[in-house]
C-alpha cells in the first residue's frame, strides 16, 4: 500500500531543488591534495548519481569541499551527506591518498537556490581556487550564514585554524 502511494506521489511530483553543500576536513587540515582532488570529485559524483541526484558542480580547497546538486524531493539531504563523507573517508584511507588518517569534520552547510541562481553558483564553485586567494574559508562560510540569515553559535561552527 505504502509503495503504491509513493509511486503516485513520484509520478505527480515536480520540483526544482538546488542545494549547495559545504563541509570541511577534520581540524580544517589541508589534506585534500591537488594530486588526487579530481579523483575525489569523480568518486563523489558517482555517489551523488548512484543516489539518484544530479551533480551540477563540485570543487574545493585542501581543507573543504563544495558540492552543488539538483535534489529530488525524495532525497534526505543529511543521509546523502553522511554517505558522501563515510564513503570518501573509506576511499581516501584505503587508497592511502593522504599521508595521515583522513576524516571530515562533523556537520555541514546546506544552502538552497532558485533556478535563476544556478549558473552563478556553478561559476562560484568552479572558481574556488581563485576565490580563496582573497577570502578565507572561515570568512566565506560565515558570509554564507549571514547572507542566508541562518542563526548560528560560533561554538558550533567548524573547528577553525587561525
Amino acid at each position: 500500500m505504502c509503495s503504491q502511494i509513493i509511486k503516485q506521489v513520484r509520478s505527480s511530483t515536480f520540483s526544482q531543488i538546488y542545494i549547495q553543500i559545504v563541509f570541511a576536513v577534520k581540524g580544517r587540515a589541508s589534506l585534500v591534495s591537488k594530486s588526487w582532488e579530481e579523483e575525489l570529485y569523480k568518486f563523489v559524483s558517482g555517489i551523488v548519481t548512484n543516489k539518484g541526484q544530479k551533480l551540477l558542480a563540485i570543487n574545493g580547497m585542501p581543507d573543504h569541499i563544495h558540492i552543488f546538486i539538483a535534489m529530488k524531493p525524495t532525497c534526505c539531504l543529511s543521509d546523502l551527506v553522511r554517505e558522501i563523507k563515510k564513503a570518501t573517508n573509506v576511499y581516501i584511507n584505503e587508497k592511502k591518498l593522504c599521508p595521515s588518517k583522513f576524516q571530515w569534520q562533523e556537520g555541514f552547510g546546506a544552502f538552497s537556490y532558485s533556478q535563476s541562481g544556478v549558473i552563478n553558483v556553478i561559476k562560484y564553485i568552479q572558481s574556488q581556487k581563485e576565490h580563496h586567494k582573497k577570502k578565507t574559508f572561515k570568512e566565506e562560510y560565515i558570509e554564507f550564514l549571514r547572507n542566508f540569515e541562518i542563526e548560528y553559535n560560533t561554538g558550533h561552527l567548524f573547528e577553525w585554524i587561525d
